[in-house]
């Protein structure tokens, strides 16, 4: 495990005069927060002995089947009995990785893909190998043509790991016509799918999508969470696996933390039960699409020539390209110094690629700190064109392995 050497430039990001639009941190003030705090103190008042009592190792039965409801949104037709609540999706991949990881076997992964799980793979020994993307998601010619190299090379892929909605940081969505094509790949090639989809109900156009796993339920591993769709704090999380797999996950669960919290999964099920969780949903989703269109029409106004960017449909995040030459993890320092704060986009790859790039969020701060944030790093690049078109390209920051992320950066 190694710890990233942005962290101490995200002590200073977090103060309140930086501008941050590095953070995937989802924005709870919108929330019914007394609503939230009244149905706590019920929770504790009518159910106290079980709510802070131990709890099962795969979780309390009454919201595994509110769990299927939720994924039902998706096309996902599941049994109850094959959810395994985790805390939050972060544990539920660890869990995976555990069970199916001997050091030197093959994760296949997007390029560029989620922080959090480069560092999960990377403690576990794993080799990920990157598999190209584009504007419309994982391209299945790439994944076809990396799983062959891979058998020539007598290396052992465990398993695919994707987010096809709303992308981690990329902000692109798999295309419907590529879903089946990159789940027959798989499953020709024997290759397990791991499918991340915390932004799946976050899409700001029409319906949710379908996910991978409602047309496998055998080759697809789906984990979810509420972080993104209620609140991070409570921590809670699933993976719905085949039979199999779910009771190695259920052993490993409980050799972790014997028992995950009841007090937050019964929290969560009485939100559940008693709120209007969908209409919850919409207000997110308008909310993160007026951030969304202030950080686009923020960067079209401002930014310079040669700066190009994804158009997400949904989720948190915008990738950023730099104009050539420069370095993105050279130009964080100056942007801090600045008063605006992003993540540099080698720490979401495992082969010291990303340099060019960087991520961008939008879920955080209000539209009119997004404008100011976006101005100020518009004037860093500007600054560096300047010293790179008299001096050339600038000696890039050393990297030491994968980013170990924290909270404030996933």
């Amino acid at each position: 495990m190694v710890a990233s050497e942005i962290r101490a430039l995200f002590a200073v990001a977090s103060r309140p005069e930086v501008v941050s639009l590095a953070g995937g941190m989802p924005y709870v003030t919108a929330l019914p927060l007394d609503v939230v705090g009244e149905l706590v103190a019920d929770l504790v008042a009518r159910r106290g002995p079980v709510a802070l009592q131990y709890g099962s190792g795969q979780g309390d039965p009454h919201l595994r089947e509110q769990i299927c409801e939720v994924m039902r949104l998706e096309g996902i037709e599941a049994d109850p009995n094959d959810v395994v609540v985790t805390v939050g999706s972060q544990q539920a991949l660890d869990l995976i990785t555990r069970i199916f990881i001997d050091p030197g076997d093959v994760v296949l992964a997007e390029g560029p893909s989620y922080v959090g799980a480069l560092g999960t793979f990377s403690a576990y020994q794993a080799h990920v190998v990157h598999v190209a993307m584009d504007e419309d998601g994982l391209d299945p010619a790439a994944l076809a043509e990396t799983i062959e190299t891979m058998a020539r090379q007598g290396r052992r892929i465990k398993f695919l790991y994707t987010i096809p909605n709303f992308q981690n940081p990329a902000g692109v969505t798999l295309d419907l016509s590529r879903r089946r094509q990159i789940l027959d790949i798989c499953n020709r090639a024997g290759v397990l799918v791991v499918e991340d989809n915390p932004y799946g109900l976050l899409g700001f156009d029409g319906e949710p999508l379908r996910a991978l796993r409602a047309d496998d339920p055998e080759g697809v591993v789906y984990l979810g969470s509420f972080s993104k769709t209620f609140a991070p704090g409570f921590r809670v999380g699933w993976a719905l696996a085949p039979h199999a797999v779910r009771d190695k996950l259920v052993l490993a669960m409980e050799s972790a933390v014997l028992s995950h919290s009841s007090f937050s999964q019964l929290a969560v099920g009485q939100f559940l039960a008693t709120q209007p969780w969908r209409e919850q949903i919409k207000s997110f989703r308008e909310l993160y699409r007026d951030r969304r269109d202030a950080m686009l029409g923020s960067l079209e106004a401002l930014m310079p020539a040669g700066c190009t960017w994804t158009r997400p449909a949904g989720g948190f995040f915008v990738w950023m390209t730099l104009p050539e030459g420069l370095d993105s993890k050279a130009l964080l320092p100056r942007a801090v110094a600045e008063r605006v704060a992003f993540v540099p986009g080698t720490g979401f790859y495992a082969d010291s690629q990303g340099a060019q790039h960087l991520r961008l969020s939008f879920c955080y701060p209000e539209p009119d700190r997004i404008r100011e944030g976006v101005r100020r790093l518009a004037g860093v690049i500007e600054q560096e064109l300047r010293v790179h078109e008299t001096f050339g390209t600038s000696s890039p920051i050393g990297r030491n392995g994968v980013h170990t992320p924290a909270p404030d950066i996933a």
